[in-house]
């Protein structure tokens, strides 16, 4: 077992992280940029460094310092949370080389499965149902054009690196497809230096379900069943949910062991989700694969009693999978709301700024994951998410009952935050009714001044 472990990371994961390491009798060492320097949570590593100023790019983005500060901390290992470097197989590559493990996937299996397109001919060779799509990349408008009219509008144009919804298009004619090819790939190429992109038939009104995978070094792959995420604004998602209210139960098992087939077939260790689309008639589309732990593993965690961060450095290190497939069973239904620092009365404009006072609701099956507290300065250089609110109950009505009293027990004084939309879709019958899609949230609320 590793004796220190650092934290490529900040903000609520980076917390995660720590807390799970302290349980686990690890040391951490934290990173810093000079915007997170007065940060509390990095009191609770048992060591801290700069990495740089606060734009990303200089400080968490920057391999050489991050691997700097490892090898000046001395760790036998690096966990990499959730965006920053989390999925770069060249910076997972670079641990490696120098001898700190990766708590991640192997660079190969990362860069498989992050190329879209080839997780996709993975995803179809391990016999796991894809989306109809272009044979590989789209580089001209003529295939394009010519992809189109084989499967018939409307068609989505996605990037195949990143994710977030960059990158992404839809197309509902010749001339529309003309102009969002191009502003996909240009998009593409400026967030992720890549703009190659590919075609898909776009799926109208579907739902967006996801299925927890672990994989250990022993050749053993189990899931631990699926989150709903279909709860999106312009692809982010907002609330996430376990277990999926829009699937039977035949399907949410050839859906979980497609999931597993899929990891296996990619020869994948540790974390990692695969992601889904539903169609209006229950039929499943495998979308991607995200190599790294995800934002709303707690969900997962609430339903299942698995620590995943755990179950992450466990694997890392060489342990067996403790569990077999049988013992991982759903109890109760949990949800998640995603707390940001945003203005939904103002087209979601970010709300960076000092939190005057911060008051974290509790009870009965709350959980809240957040680095912020009152006096915090929410920085503007960085992803607006402050908190995340976790609710489990033994059935999905009492657990958005809890979540709407934890919602207006919550108090975030002195910036904006997502909290009021949260309590709009909650009190919406559709949502109550579990008749939500992907569109769900941007059909029903316009907050667009």
């Amino acid at each position: 077992m590793y004796q220190r472990i650092l934290i490529a990371n900040r903000g609520e994961i980076a917390l995660r992280v720590i807390r799970a390491c302290r349980e686990m009798g690890i040391e951490t060492v934290a990173i810093y940029s000079e915007a997170d320097r007065d940060a509390h949570y990095l009191k609770l590593a048992d060591e801290a460094f700069c990495v740089g100023p606060a734009k990303p790019a200089d400080s968490y983005l920057r391999i050489a310092n991050v691997i700097s500060a490892a090898e000046v901390g001395n760790v036998q290992a690096i966990h990499p949370g959730y965006g920053f470097l989390a999925e770069n197989a060249h910076f997972n590559e670079v641990c490696r080389s120098c001898k700190i493990d990766f708590i991640g996937p192997s660079p190969e299996a990362m860069a498989k499965l992050g190329d879209k397109n080839a997780a996709r001919a993975m995803a179809q060779q391990a016999d796991v149902p894809v989306v109809p799509g272009s044979a590989g990349l789209v580089e001209s408008t003529e295939e394009a054009l010519s992809f189109a009219h084989e499967v018939g509008f409307p068609v989505l144009i996605k990037a195949v690196a990143g994710g977030g919804g960059k990158g992404m298009r839809v197309a509902a004619n010749d001339l529309a497809l003309k102009s969002a090819l191009q502003q996909a790939q240009t998009e593409a190429e400026a967030a992720f230096g890549n703009g190659a992109v590919y075609l898909e038939k776009y799926i109208e009104q579907p739902r967006h379900v996801e299925v927890q995978v672990l994989a250990d070094h022993h050749g053993q792959v189990i899931h631990l069943w699926e989150r709903d995420c279909s709860v999106q604004r312009r692809h982010q998602k907002l609330i996430e949910e376990s277990p999926s209210t829009s699937i039977s139960q035949e399907t949410r098992e050839a859906m979980c062991e497609s999931a597993r087939r899929l990891i296996q077939h990619a020869d994948y260790t540790n974390a990692a989700t695969v992601e889904f689309i539903v169609d209006k008639d229950g039929n499943y589309y495998f979308i991607e694969v995200n190599a790294r732990i995800q934002v709303e593993h707690p969900v997962t965690e609430m339903v299942t009693g698995v620590d995943l961060i755990k179950q992450q450095i466990l694997i890392a290190s060489g342990e067996p999978l403790g569990f077999q497939q049988d013992d991982v069973t759903q109890a109760g239904a949990s949800i998640e709301c995603r707390i940001n620092a945003e203005n939904p009365a103002k087209n979601f404009q970010p709300s960076p700024g000092k939190i005057d006072r911060l008051v974290v609701p509790g009870g009965f099956g709350v959980r809240f994951e957040s680095h912020a507290h009152s006096g915090y300065v929410v920085p503007p250089y960085y992803d607006s998410m402050i908190g995340k609110l976790i609710v489990h109950q033994p059935t999905r009505a009492e657990a958005i009952r809890t979540m709407q009293r934890a919602l207006a027990e919550l108090r975030v004084d002195g910036i904006h935050t997502t909290t009021s939309l949260h309590q709009e879709i909650l009190s919406h019958s559709a949502f109550v009714e579990g008749n939500i899609d992907t569109t769900f949230v941007e059909r029903t609320f316009s907050h667009d001044e």
